[in-house]
Protein backbone atom coordinates (compact mmCIF):
# COMPACT_ATOMS: atom_id res chain seq x y z
CA UNK A 1 0.00 0.00 0.00
CA UNK A 2 1.22 3.63 -1.19
CA UNK A 3 1.92 5.96 1.79
CA UNK A 4 1.97 9.63 1.90
CA UNK A 5 5.45 10.11 1.32
CA UNK A 6 5.13 8.03 -2.16
CA UNK A 7 1.89 10.58 -2.83
CA UNK A 8 4.09 13.44 -2.00
CA UNK A 9 6.42 12.33 -4.51
CA UNK A 10 4.20 11.91 -7.10
CA UNK A 11 2.49 15.05 -6.57
CA UNK A 12 5.52 16.80 -6.60
CA UNK A 13 6.16 15.12 -9.90
CA UNK A 14 2.94 16.21 -11.04
CA UNK A 15 3.45 19.70 -10.41
CA UNK A 16 6.73 19.70 -12.16
CA UNK A 17 5.09 18.10 -15.24
CA UNK A 18 3.21 20.57 -14.97
CA UNK A 19 4.74 23.69 -14.61
CA UNK A 20 6.61 22.57 -17.59
CA UNK A 21 3.40 22.30 -19.27
CA UNK A 22 2.40 25.56 -18.78
CA UNK A 23 6.03 26.88 -19.36
CA UNK A 24 5.37 25.08 -23.09
CA UNK A 25 2.29 27.82 -23.36
CA UNK A 26 4.05 30.34 -22.25
CA UNK A 27 3.98 30.78 -19.03
CA UNK A 28 7.16 31.82 -16.77
CA UNK A 29 7.92 29.91 -13.66
CA UNK A 30 8.03 32.24 -10.56
CA UNK A 31 8.39 29.88 -7.73
CA UNK A 32 6.98 26.44 -6.59
CA UNK A 33 5.13 24.80 -3.39
CA UNK A 34 4.82 28.89 -1.46
CA UNK A 35 2.87 27.64 2.18
CA UNK A 36 1.23 30.19 3.61
CA UNK A 37 -0.58 29.99 7.11
CA UNK A 38 -3.77 27.92 5.97
CA UNK A 39 -2.56 27.28 2.52
CA UNK A 40 -0.09 26.61 0.20
CA UNK A 41 -0.05 27.87 -3.60
CA UNK A 42 1.15 24.70 -6.14
CA UNK A 43 2.64 27.24 -8.61
CA UNK A 44 3.23 31.14 -9.11
CA UNK A 45 3.85 31.67 -12.37
CA UNK A 46 4.11 34.88 -14.85
CA UNK A 47 1.69 35.54 -17.96
CA UNK A 48 2.99 38.25 -19.48
CA UNK A 49 2.47 40.83 -16.80
CA UNK A 50 0.13 38.52 -14.91
CA UNK A 51 1.01 37.02 -11.82
CA UNK A 52 -1.20 33.48 -12.43
CA UNK A 53 -1.44 31.29 -8.91
CA UNK A 54 -1.77 27.99 -10.26
CA UNK A 55 -3.59 25.03 -8.21
CA UNK A 56 -2.38 21.70 -9.85
CA UNK A 57 -5.08 18.96 -9.42
CA UNK A 58 -4.76 15.52 -10.12
CA UNK A 59 -6.49 12.45 -10.29
CA UNK A 60 -5.28 8.74 -11.49
CA UNK A 61 -8.90 8.85 -13.04
CA UNK A 62 -12.21 9.80 -13.16
CA UNK A 63 -13.78 6.98 -11.91
CA UNK A 64 -14.41 9.11 -8.21
CA UNK A 65 -14.99 12.73 -10.17
CA UNK A 66 -12.51 14.89 -12.40
CA UNK A 67 -9.73 16.51 -10.70
CA UNK A 68 -11.81 20.18 -11.15
CA UNK A 69 -14.69 19.16 -8.49
CA UNK A 70 -11.91 18.97 -5.81
CA UNK A 71 -11.50 22.88 -5.99
CA UNK A 72 -14.51 23.63 -3.14
CA UNK A 73 -15.22 27.06 -1.95
CA UNK A 74 -13.46 26.17 1.18
CA UNK A 75 -10.17 25.36 -1.01
CA UNK A 76 -10.49 28.54 -3.41
CA UNK A 77 -10.80 30.65 0.04
CA UNK A 78 -7.19 29.31 1.30
CA UNK A 79 -5.87 29.70 -1.76
CA UNK A 80 -6.88 33.79 -1.79
CA UNK A 81 -5.71 33.80 1.87
CA UNK A 82 -2.19 32.20 0.61
CA UNK A 83 -1.71 34.19 -2.47
CA UNK A 84 -2.33 37.44 -0.63
CA UNK A 85 0.22 36.88 1.98
CA UNK A 86 2.36 35.90 -1.08
CA UNK A 87 1.94 39.12 -2.58
CA UNK A 88 2.44 41.08 0.89
CA UNK A 89 5.60 38.91 2.10
CA UNK A 90 7.12 39.58 -1.99
CA UNK A 91 6.27 43.73 -1.90
CA UNK A 92 4.07 43.00 -5.01
CA UNK A 93 1.36 44.83 -6.56
CA UNK A 94 0.14 43.62 -9.45
CA UNK A 95 -2.60 42.20 -11.60
CA UNK A 96 -3.43 38.77 -10.47
CA UNK A 97 -5.35 35.39 -11.66
CA UNK A 98 -6.21 32.41 -10.78
CA UNK A 99 -6.07 29.40 -12.55
CA UNK A 100 -6.94 25.46 -12.13
CA UNK A 101 -4.83 22.85 -14.14
CA UNK A 102 -6.98 19.50 -13.78
CA UNK A 103 -4.33 16.26 -14.83
CA UNK A 104 -5.90 12.98 -15.53
CA UNK A 105 -3.55 9.92 -15.68
CA UNK A 106 -0.62 8.40 -14.61
CA UNK A 107 2.67 9.57 -15.91
CA UNK A 108 3.52 9.28 -18.95
CA UNK A 109 0.00 9.48 -20.41
CA UNK A 110 -1.06 12.66 -18.45
CA UNK A 111 -4.23 14.30 -19.97
CA UNK A 112 -4.53 18.45 -18.87
CA UNK A 113 -7.29 20.60 -18.42
CA UNK A 114 -6.19 23.85 -18.16
CA UNK A 115 -8.75 26.57 -16.80
CA UNK A 116 -7.57 30.00 -16.90
CA UNK A 117 -9.40 32.25 -14.50
CA UNK A 118 -11.08 29.54 -12.85
CA UNK A 119 -12.51 32.09 -9.78
CA UNK A 120 -11.67 35.51 -8.61
CA UNK A 121 -10.46 36.88 -5.14
CA UNK A 122 -13.10 39.40 -4.70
Amino acid sequence: MAGPRDARARGGAVERLAAAWLADRGLDLEASNQHAKGGEIDLVMRDGEVLVFVEVRHRADTRHGHPLETVTAAKQRRLIRAARFYLQRNGLSCPCRFDVLAVTGQAPALDFLWVQGAFDAF
